[in-house]
């Protein structure tokens, strides 16, 4: 569980990533550090979404990292901000609007469909050489249901719908802890 001071912390490290580029400013990882925080603890995967007036402006994640937290959110931020290749670059005149989000995951592990819990698992399928990951988060955003949430994920991964139940799929669930400003 992140404590709320590295919380905080982690988000202030995106959103100072962020506005070091688009100040054309060169950032080493520890000036990202706000003014008297504390390095904030862990490793692992995560995601950081942008939303801008409630609308997904950019999303970059890895499933995994054994780097320090604040070096994966630091550059998550950037790959959402300027390299999501569903967006174009964030502007800075967006970026006094974004709202950023970020996405601690767990270990991931074998499910089946009947124990996915909406809101509470996210899914990465693979199948093949395609894969695809949806975050908790996104199946009551969207209102959707456990079939409907697997039919986008299905969609993700550039799949036909029902592929998870292909013999040669691997589906497997994580949780997140979700924050954001």
């Amino acid at each position: 569980m992140t404590s709320s001071a590295d919380r905080l912390t982690l988000l202030a490290i995106a959103r100072n990533a962020i506005a070091a580029r688009l100040e054309h400013r060169k950032a080493a990882p520890e000036s990202l550090l706000p003014s008297g925080a504390s390095e904030p603890t862990g490793s692992g995967g995560a995601f950081v979404t942008l939303k801008l007036y409630g609308e997904l402006r950019g999303c970059i994640g890895h499933i995994e990292s054994r780097r320090p937290i604040r070096h994966t959110i630091a550059e998550l931020a950037l790959s959402a901000a300027f390299s999501d290749p569903r967006f174009m670059p964030l502007s800075a005149k967006e970026f006094a609007a974004v709202h950023i989000e970020i996405s601690r995951l767990s270990e991931f592990f074998p499910i089946r469909e009947e124990d996915i819990k909406v809101g509470v698992h996210g899914l990465l399928l693979r199948a093949g050489s395609r894969s695809g990951l949806l975050l908790p988060q996104v199946a009551p955003e969207q209102g959707w249901d456990c079939h409907a949430f697997l039919g986008g994920l299905c969609r993700k991964a550039g799949l036909a719908d029902g592929s998870w139940r292909r013999p040669e799929a691997s589906l497997e669930a994580f949780t997140a802890e979700v924050f954001g400003e």
